[in-house]
């Protein structure tokens, strides 16, 4: 996950197989449209909806686009206890993106300053 401030862009690239269960090599939304983020491992347990396109085997990994309760969901994760919930508004392709990374509370610090800064 990164932020790129001077073109106001929140981006995530997406490697190896999760290319694949992902049908998507990036994602790269406006820092405009994102309304917050948070650590929560929980999410995972959260019922995931149809699958729209990607990959979904229970209790290993989610992966690709969602629709649940009329949310449009992207998934990305294999370890809960790094998943990050990240709200998007502004008719955004998604209403949320639910992405695995590294350092879940640097990355929500980081999401969160750029958001409210600028």
């Amino acid at each position: 996950m990164s932020i790129n401030r001077e073109h106001g862009l929140l981006a995530a690239e997406f490697e190896g197989l999760y290319k694949l269960w992902t049908h998507k090599s990036r994602l790269e939304v406006p820092l405009a449209h994102v309304r917050g983020a948070t650590h929560d491992p929980g999410i995972a347990r959260e019922p995931k909806g149809i699958r729209v396109g990607g990959t979904h085997l229970p209790g290993v990994m989610t992966a690709g686009r969602f629709r649940h309760d009329g949310d449009r969901i992207f998934w990305q994760v294999k370890n809960p206890d790094k998943a990050i919930v990240i709200e998007l508004a502004d008719a955004e392709t998604y209403d949320r993106l639910i992405v695995e990374v590294d350092d879940p509370r640097a990355t929500v610090a980081l999401i969160e300053q750029s958001i409210t800064h600028g």
